[in-house]
């Protein structure tokens, strides 16, 4: 696994626990379509080393919540909720990567719609 892809998926395993410990449940996780991506159901996952260049919510482009928006109705097709389901970003920095002792973790709640 490439350094990465390790990174990506410390990242991720972060934001979940994150998000366990606030009460939520985690539907799923990886979800992949041919239109995009859902790193963890409802909530988009950026992990950045800081936020010198951008902060990582600034990642989540136009074009990248249009795929989000893709997979996730996909998603809700296969897995129909009761729910209205929202977009959420967890920036997470982590200045020494999967060594970082305390990464800072900043949640966006409806950081964006579909509008």
């Amino acid at each position: 696994m490439s350094g990465t892809m390790l990174l990506g998926r410390y990242g991720e395993a972060l934001a979940a626990e994150y998000l366990r410990k606030k009460g939520c449940r985690i539907l799923g996780m990886n979800f992949r379509t041919r239109l995009g991506e859902i790193d963890v159901i409802a909530v988009e996952v950026k992990l950045r080393k800081n936020a010198a260049f951008a902060e990582a919510r600034e990642f989540v482009t136009f074009a990248k919540r249009q795929r989000l928006a893709a997979a996730a109705e996909e998603w809700l097709q296969k897995n129909p909720q009761k729910l209205q389901p929202r977009f959420d970003v967890i920036e997470i920095y982590a200045p020494d990567g999967v060594d970082t002792k305390d990464p800072d973790i900043r949640h966006w709640e409806n950081a964006f719609t579909l509008d």
